[in-house]
């Protein structure tokens, strides 16, 4: 003990002469004294030895010695090396932890005295090993190179756990990549589990692989700015998180998950809406201003990206592909189907590249429950499933029946884009939600049996943009009123209505080609007891129908006739020498499948289409030369089309 005594003076003297760091170690924990903080330090009992507040047994020290390294405040490293790891404690913050090492098992708790943030950073390899933290302030951890694989948990299963309800920074360190893979057994949550809110930094990359649940886990909010985060794959989410997730800038990539890519749900029973600065905010919302998003899902009924509130997309490059088919939910007691980008709120759109592309049975490549805002961006959605049966005992993935009599909770169609909720109680129904594009381009192609391009299941407004639809079933559909006021709208539908809206149509505005099917299939159709209201634009409807037109104040004249119409076809209305309007039929329109209308509205044997056209510059009485392909008649203009009503649309499919 004399001897230690005299150790402990020299070492104390000699840090004080030359300033240098004293490092206290105690098997693979290091504490680390500068000279300019130990002030006193207190031998008590000849047992223990008190510096900077960290009381040491000396009986379990393992060594006491004096160098120039260096000391930043508030730091811990960790260093994994096989099947151990060394932990060295800065030591204006040893008072306030308490670490347990055991091989590469590292477990550090944070006294609730702490008051200031410890800096955590983790770097080296072991293929058994972990790092868990908790305690109740924040804190950062930096990943510098760490590939950390947990084979036999001790503390938790995750590789990374902290069970920290606060603000948890995860820096990536630039030029690095870190690997973190859990255990395949053991309750975790995920292979990084945060029980805070979790931000990702820096222009490191980070790989995750989730053995049990989710790849990476949040108890409250993700951001992520600049990081790199590949989830290679995961039993459940690649991302999940409560209250919200930001996304900044910076690389996602997700694939082999066995649910959902990035899901958020709220942390309470109530949203508290976006916030100013997102402060205290649990609105179950997603953010994305920036970066890139790429995920790939193969399970049932996997959704790209899952909000339980809003969707707001403002920047950023977004890829999503789902493979997987539709599933009976026997709790709600209806089927559901996998989904690129779906939110249980509103579904805001200002910027970005967007390519979602669904093809198991049902899918969908955007739904919500709310409205649907589209204000720029470039988006472009291709689906290719079938129909989607399931009534809890039988499943049909290419469902191709009748289901006008069949209950909308046994099937889901697949579909492009869909809005809204129409909702029946006894013999009547309610509507909300709904679809409003004012900007950008938006284009959406379907094949799967009855499949529709554009859905809502509320009204529908298109203000502006540029919108192609090549679609089976409907190109673009609305359960309730439709207002075309402006933008460039091309539709082609296969198999029925090329523009059907189930209450009254109005156009005022914009250049519309809609290209309908065969027999009482239309180009532009509003249901029975509705009408179509044309009061301004530049119009063509190719189908075997198409609608009345009921005139209003101001309405502009339209033309019907019936025509010889292809691919590539080019038609024209011209009053003299001076062309009042001109168009090209779409590419994608089929003349076996839309043609065979010569004989006039209704349909009947043939090669030609009826045609409705709409333009500004005609009066009623007047005649006019149309012009399809390289045959030309004159036709006279009306405020109302001697068409009668159109087929009223294909079902209203889930």
């Amino acid at each position: 003990m004399k001897k230690l005594m005299t150790t402990i003076c020299a070492l104390a003297l000699t840090i004080a002469a030359v300033a240098q760091t004293l490092n206290v170690k105690m098997g693979s924990v290091t504490y680390q004294f500068p000279a300019s903080q130990t002030g006193e330090m207190t031998y008590s009992d000849g047992t223990t030895l008190t510096i900077m507040g960290k009381t040491f047994t000396l009986a379990d020290i393992s060594s006491m010695t004096v160098d120039d390294t260096s000391v930043t405040d508030g730091t811990i490293g960790v260093v994994y090396d096989g099947t151990s790891a060394s932990v060295t404690i800065a030591g204006n913050v040893a008072q306030y932890v308490t670490p347990t090492v055991s091989g590469a098992h590292v477990c550090i708790a944070q006294s609730d005295d702490l008051a200031e943030e410890i800096t955590y950073t983790l770097s080296g390899t072991s293929s058994d090993g972990e790092f868990y933290m908790s305690g109740s302030y924040k804190a950062t951890l930096v990943l510098n190179g760490l590939t950390l694989t947990n084979a036999t948990p001790v503390n938790s299963g995750a590789a990374i756990h902290v069970q920290n309800g606060k603000r948890i920074n995860i820096k990536l360190t630039e030029g690095t990549v870190s690997t973190l893979t859990d255990a395949v057994s053991g309750s975790q949550k995920g292979c990084l589990y945060v029980k805070g809110h979790a931000e990702f930094k820096q222009k490191g990359t980070l790989n995750v692989v989730g053995n049990v649940k989710h790849g990476i886990k949040s108890g409250e909010y993700i951001s992520v700015k600049n990081a790199t985060i590949n989830v290679t794959s995961a039993v459940g989410d690649g991302i999940s998180c409560n209250e919200y997730f930001l996304m900044e800038s910076g690389t996602v990539s997700i694939s082999g998950v066995g649910d959902d890519g990035i899901q958020c749900d709220l942390d309470g029973t109530e949203s508290t809406g976006e916030t100013t600065d997102h402060e205290d905010e649990d609105s179950g919302n997603i953010y994305i201003l920036g970066g890139t998003i790429t995920v790939n899902c193969t399970a049932t009924a996997a959704k790209g990206i899952k909000a339980a509130g809003d969707i707001n997309i403002s920047a950023g490059t977004i890829n999503v592909a789902t493979t997987g088919n539709g599933e009976w939910d026997s709790d709600d007691q209806e089927t559901k189907a996998a989904c690129g980008i779906s939110g249980d709120g509103n579904i805001n759109i200002s910027g970005g590249s967007i390519v979602l592309t669904a093809t198991g049975s049902g899918g969908k490549g955007m739904k919500c429950d709310g409205v649907l805002t589209i204000t720029d961006g470039d988006i472009t959605v291709k689906t290719t499933g079938g129909l989607y049966y399931n009534n809890g005992t039988t499943e049909n993935t290419n469902y191709t029946g009748d289901t006008d009599n069949v209950s909308s909770d046994y099937y889901s169609s697949p579909k492009g884009i869909k809005a809204g909720v129409k909702t029946q109680s006894g013999n009547s129904y309610s509507y909300s939600g709904g679809i409003v594009i004012s900007g950008g381009t938006v284009s959406v192609s379907t094949s799967g049996y009855n499949a529709e391009g554009i859905e809502s299941k509320n009204t529908l407004y298109i203000t502006g943009g540029t919108v192609t639809v090549d679609s089976y079933d409907d190109g673009i559909n609305s359960a309730r009123e439709m207002y075309l006021q402006g933008g460039t709208i091309t539709v082609t539908a296969k198999n029925n209505d090329g523009i059907d809206s189930n209450a009254n149509m109005y156009i005022s505005g914009g250049t519309i080609i809609a290209c309908g099917a065969s027999g009482a299939e239309c180009g532009l159709d509003a249901a029975e007891g509705y009408s179509l209201y044309i009061t301004g634009g530049t119009v063509l409807a190719i189908g075997g129908s198409n609608n009345g037109v009921s005139s209003t104040s101001g309405s502009q004249c339209v033309l019907s006739t019936s025509g010889s119409v292809s691919a590539g076809s080019a038609v024209s209305v011209t009053n003299g020498t001076t062309t009042l309007a001109s168009f090209t039929v779409p590419n994608t329109y089929s003349a076996s499948s839309s043609g065979g209308m010569g004989g006039g509205p209704g349909g009947s044997s043939g090669s030609g289409s009826n045609l409705l056209i709409s333009c500004a510059g005609m009066t009623s009485g007047s005649s006019y030369t149309v012009t399809v392909g390289s045959s030309s008649s004159s036709v006279t203009a009306s405020t109302t089309s001697s068409d009668s009503m159109g087929g009223g649309g294909g079902p209203d499919g889930r």
